[in-house]
């Protein structure tokens, strides 16, 4: 059995890929990945036996700044990738006998699935990327904003945006390979089969006509790794921190600021993860410690609360610790998604990033922080899965033979 996996994204859409393939390896499979070529992701994989097919530019420099780039370099950014998985997967796929595809950007991927004769699996992390009614469309940067508020007039509009982006490309491509052509790229990508890599507790999904969900939980990897010793020092030295991280994001100007002072203001160390955008935060103070990339799975068991942007991964690091939480979402994506889902299970508070204030925080913590929200998170914490990934890829191998 060949497996070849597919995505183009943060570590957020490469982790759950990356604990998939060990898994696949694990029942003896050959496995590739399509990922862009980022030397984290390629050390990463390299990691666990995996070769690295690079695909598209290093995602880290699109991220650096403080704001995404214009909606004009987005909509390049995205047609030159749709051209780069034309000319690289025919070759990616060769000998393979399936495809996962992670992420409304693999336009590339069902096409090239299709004329090498293999079968084509779309997995979603989170519920709010796939089509219903229940829920609206996750904010797709670059786009325009649609007026509507109805769910099902803001699914149409959000199908025609994707076709008004990958239509004519997508159409192009599969004309020259002999295959029929799309109306409606959104729902080719996604099939009315998809996967739905997350939690049920945490992220469950709603049933939806027309769009036959098969959710196996999350895809997550135990990590044994220790703390560094600095670290370690630091969490002995006194009492829980507060810990602020955005993760591969990079927060508005000034909220990794405000977040520092409203956690310091009632009286709270705080640990400062640096993160993509490279976080300083740390002054001379001996309450307040920066960090590198650690272990997440045994950091925040050993804090008072988390502080961060609403990434699938860190929400459910979070609440699998049993530990409360503030989101302050980015309007990107599943942020927002998630940053709801902490409110409505009472897992802690969310905020709306523009907005935010230290006094908002201020507020925010005082939630987070409070006996009901304390025995919520473990509670909600104790009743989360672990096996997602090794369901997964029994699922993935039974269906390809």
């Amino acid at each position: 059995m060949r497996v070849l996996l597919s995505t183009y994204g943060t570590r957020g859409d490469v982790e759950p890929l990356v604990a998939l393939a060990a898994r696949l390896r694990a029942l003896g499979a050959a496995v590739r990945m399509c990922a862009p070529p980022d030397e984290e992701f390629a050390k990463r994989l390299a990691g666990i036996g995996v070769p690295l097919v690079p695909v598209g530019p290093p995602l880290r420099e699109l991220m650096r700044g403080r704001t995404l780039p214009s909606a004009t370099d987005l909509a390049r950014y995205r047609n030159e990738l749709v051209e780069t998985q034309f000319d690289t997967f025919p070759a990616a796929f060769d000998d393979c006998d399936v495809v996962v595809a992670a992420g409304l950007g693999q336009v590339a991927a069902r096409s090239v699935a299709e004329t090498a004769g293999i079968s084509y699996v779309y997995v979603s992390y989170a519920a709010v990327h796939l089509p219903s009614p229940h829920h609206a469309p996750p904010p797709r940067p670059g786009w325009p904003e649609p007026e509507a508020t109805d769910n099902r007039t803001l699914w149409a509009l959000d199908a025609q945006n994707v076709n008004a982006q990958f239509g004519e490309a997508l159409n192009r491509h599969r004309a020259a390979l002999g295959l029929p052509l799309v109306n409606n790229v959104r729902d080719h990508i996604l099939t009315d089969h998809p996967w739905l890599a997350a939690d049920p507790v945490l992220g469950s999904w709603r049933e939806t006509p027309g769009l036959d969900v098969v959710q196996a939980g999350a895809w997550t990897l135990p990590d044994e790794r220790p703390l560094p010793g600095e670290l370690a020092r630091f969490l002995d030295a006194g009492s829980p921190p507060i810990y602020v991280g955005f993760g591969s994001m990079s927060p508005a100007e000034g909220i990794g600021g405000m977040a520092v002072e409203a956690i310091r203001a009632q009286g709270h160390r705080v640990l400062v993860s640096r993160g993509w955008a490279d976080l300083d935060l740390v002054d001379d103070g001996d309450d307040c410690f920066a960090i590198g990339e650690v272990n997440h799975q045994n950091l925040f068991g050993k804090v008072a609360a988390v502080v961060h942007h609403g990434g699938a991964g860190t929400t459910l690091t979070a609440a699998r610790a049993g530990v409360p939480q503030v989101v302050i979402p980015l309007q990107l994506s599943d942020n927002p998604y998630w940053a709801g889902r902490v409110a409505a299970l009472g897992l802690g508070a969310a905020l709306d990033s523009p907005t935010t204030t230290v006094e908002s925080l201020g507020i925010a913590l005082k939630i987070a922080l409070s006996p009901e929200t304390r025995a919520c998170a473990k509670s909600v914490g104790s009743r989360l899965c672990t096996g997602g990934a090794e369901v997964a890829a029994r699922w993935l191998l039974d269906e390809s033979r």
